[in-house]
């Protein structure tokens, strides 16, 4: 079973409403349905939240290291902890997927996710769960063929209308999510993938 779901961000006010910080937004609505709450924790680099499910101790993480460096705070809390990479799901926004949509896998490539390169070389593998949140890519917004910089796209708040579509895709996550904790991952997937 999942023990550990970490969402990644940036921490600071500043970037609370950035697209970049999706990860944020998931957690933060997960850990309000379990009614758990976050506490800072110096020693994982972050702030923890802990539940029971299914009488199991799930951790909820959001790392206070800026994005790049999100794999000093997992890889604290898996070793102290002792958790299985392939016990971690990293909830992340995801470029090459519209705002609405989310999809769930193990492994693979970062995608150039640098937070997904960092946590790789702290856990020492691919083979961890991603929950990939939909944000779009700038391209698709470009005026006169010109698309922002990734950069500053990320770091940026979404449109209302595509903020109303990942809020909805992050509903739809939470629902699968059951499915997802108790090992069923194909009826999980099944339930994401049909929504968008």
């Amino acid at each position: 079973m999942t023990k550990l779901i970490v969402g990644l961000g940036n921490p600071g006010e500043e970037h609370q409403e950035d697209r970049h910080n999706a990860g944020f937004w998931f957690v933060d609505a997960l850990a309000k349905q379990l009614g758990t709450r976050f506490e800072s924790e110096k020693r994982f680099h972050g702030k923890v939240a802990k539940a029971r499910y299914e009488g199991e101790d799930l951790y909820l993480l959001k790392p206070s290291t800026f994005m790049n460096l999100s794999g000093q705070s997992v890889g604290a809390l898996c070793r102290f902890q002792k958790i299985a990479a392939a016990d971690v799901l990293v909830v992340q926004d995801e470029l090459d997927l519209k705002p609405g949509t989310a999809r769930i896998k193990l492994g693979g490539g970062t995608g150039g996710h640098n937070g997904l390169k960092d946590i790789q070389a702290h856990l020492g593998t691919p083979d961890y769960w991603r929950l990939r949140l939909g944000i779009g890519h700038p391209r698709d917004l470009a005026t006169n063929g010109r698309a922002m910089d990734v950069a500053d796209y990320v770091l940026r708040r979404p449109q209302l209308a595509e903020q109303k579509l990942i809020d909805a895709s992050i509903e739809n996550c939470l629902l699968a999510l059951p499915l997802f904790l108790k090992g069923d991952v194909q009826a999980a997937m099944l339930e994401l993938h049909s929504k968008g």
